[in-house]
């Protein structure tokens, strides 16, 4: 009897191999037969600790070498025109990360989470097809190790949700060309040997769909679950439930359903109808997106509810969401505090969790090993500890928190702008960057000796100043009009600021891929948050004491901080980002009040942490907008406070962006043109804007003519005393031959500007 299912599992390397091995290829140092071979030792590696820790149905095709959805697009031949000239090895990271000829695909988050997909590229005049070589590549990979797997795809109706058409029309007018695709696929499928489990993925059903995408619902899953006898079809959906896709969903022949009953409780609503159409339900309850410790007792009475009403036949236990959001093992966390290190669960241990609850659900207590007894009573005594931790709890933020007078700035952003324009002294398209400069590995090596103990104090700041120092120069030789210090003392934008508040843990080894080769190390918020002292404040002052340019202060915003966090689960998120946002506003008045003029408090996460649903959106603008208003609200009339925002679509937030009233937001448009800056001319938006001019996610360097081009659309939509001229986010992940060449093209395309002007 199977008894548990995963919906998928990470893929970058418990120690980040796969990301060394992309890194090497695109470098050159190493060729794609290399790349590939890191590529299947990881896939048999994390095949076999799943099937080691009891998981019936795991997975293959979760695994990619750069995205999912990149995948798909080149499953479906979905190839935009301007690379299908390029050869197999040069196609897939073209398309991911550009090339010296041609821009990348759009990179977007991935729900409301941290992952970034590869958004496909559509057009009316594509021809789709099937290659289907990667699905049966590893289909068979995990088949000649004795594995039976499921196969994972990315669904028809979540493809074209997420896909982007070349000329702006709707995608779902492709639906007809891509469907018959998928038919191919299923066919092709089912000449493998045996039953072939086949989890389609549809996240998008999630959201609140539009009358003409539900009634799609019914006549795919007709269509593709009654293709072959030996494909039993899988629906996953996860991040919020889906409760009018299930009700479509029961009355189709697929075999499976599998609901998010961590994220989303009221497909609970659901449950009557799946017991009806006989079906088998996925439950997803342990925790795919966070790292607390299961708590057993109370996931076995959430089955237990869920058994009152289906037979437990048709229960398979499994993850909420796939376990990519997760680190991968506890095992290399050898310098966490032991009782913070007994509240964690990464992937591996989450394997675990999903088979003792299993076992204990389908077979009893009685059943149990006395290891497993041990484990299950070792479980509960953590759940009831870490209530009453003194670790978590602190009176004093409580106080503070509680009274709280001033909320927001003084003054109205009309008022504010003036007096910082006869201030400042800034010309019209200013430019600046976003904030962080190349980590060079000499930053890298000074940071991690000085963390080690192996450098001094005295010997690390010397080094993070000679960075500083080089950095001011170049940008005062290249001509850029505000300065920032280049941020070499960090790690990470979230880390970094976390490191230095109270409340949060760190991990050693606690990577999550966020897009392609690119992993962060989230900290996790385990108790209330203060500001012992300074953050940024000697740095900042230094640089300035450096230049008699503008240098701008660079802190990251509560919503940021709290959206790129592990958060903890025994309080509301709202409490959790107010004790931050008050930490930052401690920041922003040091900084102010030692002669820093401008000061950027990035809200980079703040579109991410939007609920999928419409009817959680309101509560989350209402405390998210008063946290942001909370961090700056110690700022004066005169000091100018800049945001910058990543991966945005703006139509849906830009009332609540206006709401946020900073002085001057950036904005990462570089991708979609000046389409997405349209809406801020529709509305009549009066604060200063710096979309970006160029992708920093692609290796390529854009030339002048190119920037020349792109200003000249920003002009079209905004006027020049509106307009800011920067890159689209930091420069952290970039090389300095890269930088330095596109800023100085950015500087000579705004020089030609103003004189056109």
């Amino acid at each position: 009897m199977l008894k548990n299912y995963v919906i998928g599992f990470p893929r970058v390397g418990e120690k980040r191999e796969l990301k060394f091995a992309q890194e090497s290829f695109w470098s050159g140092k190493s060729d794609f037969k290399e790349l590939n071979k890191v590529a299947s030792e990881l896939k048999r590696r994390h095949w076999s600790y799943q099937v080691n820790s009891g998981i019936d149905i795991i997975s293959s095709n979760d695994f990619s070498l750069y995205d999912n959805m990149l995948d798909m697009s080149i499953l479906l031949n979905a190839i935009p025109l301007r690379f299908q000239h390029l050869s197999d090895e040069e196609l897939y990271f073209a398309m991911a990360r550009g090339n010296r000829e041609s821009t990348a695909m759009e990179m977007t988050k991935w729900f409301n989470t941290n992952y970034h997909y590869i958004s496909p590229e559509l057009s009316l005049e594509d021809t789709y097809k099937l290659n289907a070589k990667k699905i049966i590549d590893e289909y068979k990979e995990a088949k000649e190790l004795g594995l039976q797997t499921k196969i994972n795809i990315i669904g028809p109706i979540t493809f074209l949700g997420l896909s982007k058409r070349a000329d702006g029309g709707d995608s779902f007018e492709l639906y007809s060309k891509i469907i018959p695709v998928y038919k191919d696929l299923l066919n092709e499928l089912s000449t493998l040997d045996g039953e072939i489990i086949l989890q389609i993925d549809e996240p998008i059903f999630v959201q609140d769909l539009t009358p003409k995408i539900l009634s799609l619902i019914k006549p795919t899953y007709d269509t593709l679950a009654s293709i072959s006898k030996n494909i039993k079809i899988s629906i996953i959906s996860y991040f919020e439930h889906s409760k009018e896709a299930t009700k479509i969903l029961v009355n189709t022949p697929i075999w499976a359903i599998g609901l998010d009953f961590v994220y989303g409780k009221e497909n609970l609503e659901s449950l009557n109808i799946i017991n009806k159409s006989n079906k088998v339900l996925i439950a997803g309850v342990v925790d795919g997106r966070n790292i607390w410790k299961n708590d057993i007792q109370s996931t076995l009475e959430l089955l237990n509810y869920i058994s009152k009403t289906l037979n437990k036949k048709n229960i398979l236990i499994s993850s909420s969401c796939s376990l990519l959001h997760t680190p991968y093992s506890l095992k290399y966390e050898e310098k966490m505090d032991k009782e913070i290190k007994n509240w964690l669960s990464y992937g591996v241990e989450k394997l675990d969790e999903i088979s003792l609850i299993s076992k204990i659900f389908f077979t009893g207590i009685h059943s149990l090993t006395q290891e497993e007894e041990n484990i299950f009573k070792q479980n509960k005594e953590t759940c009831k500890n870490k209530k009453y931790s003194a670790l978590i709890h602190n009176k004093d933020i409580q106080t503070r928190i509680k009274n709280i007078t001033k909320l927001s700035r003084t003054g109205s952003y009309e008022e504010r702008i003036k007096i910082q324009k006869k201030n400042l002294h800034y010309p019209n398209l200013a430019t600046t960057t976003i904030g962080s400069f190349p980590q060079t590995p000499e930053v890298r090596k000074a940071r991690k000796e000085f963390k080690n103990l192996e450098i001094t104090y005295n010997q690390y700041e010397h080094e993070m100043r000679n960075y500083i120092d080089d950095c001011i120069k170049f940008q005062e030789d290249c001509g850029i009009d505000v300065l920032v210090h280049g941020e070499p003392e960090r790690n990470d934008m979230v880390e970094y600021f976390a490191e230095q508040l109270s409340g949060f843990g760190f991990s050693q080894n606690g990577w999550v891929q966020s897009y392609g080769s690119r992993c962060v190390k989230p900290p996790f918020i385990y108790g209330d948050i203060s500001r012992p002292k300074p953050m940024t404040l000697d740095w900042i002052t230094y640089a300035q004491s450096k230049t008699n340019r503008i240098m701008k202060g660079m802190l990251t915003g509560p919503v940021t901080i709290l959206n790129w966090s592990f958060v903890r689960e025994d309080i509301h998120k709202a409490e959790v980002s107010k004790q931050i946002a008050i930490a930052i506003s401690d920041e922003v008045n040091d900084l102010q009040n030692a002669g820093i003029k401008m000061i950027q408090v990035d809200e980079a996460a703040f579109k991410e942490g939007y609920p999928l649903r419409a009817s959680k959106i309101k509560e989350y603008e209402t405390w998210s907008i008063e946290n942001f208003k909370l961090a700056v609200s110690s700022a004066y009339t005169e000091t100018q406070i800049h945001t910058h925002m990543c991966y945005s679509d703006f139509n849906d937030i830009i009332s609540t962006i206006e709401d946020m009233d900073a002085d001057v937001i950036s904005i990462e448009t570089a991708r979609s043109g000046n389409k997405l800056l349209k809406i801020f001319a529709k509305i009549g938006y009066k604060q200063e804007v710096g979309p970006g001019v160029y992708d920093i996610h692609s290796p390529r360097i854009p030339s002048v003519e190119e920037i020349v081009a792109q200003i000249k659309l920003l002009l079209d939509v905004l006027p020049k005393d509106q307009l800011w001229i920067n890159p689209d986010c930091g420069l952290k992940t970039r090389k300095w031959s890269e930088v330095k060449f596109s800023l100085k093209n950015m500087v000579d395309a705004v020089k030609i500007i103003r004189n056109e002007l």
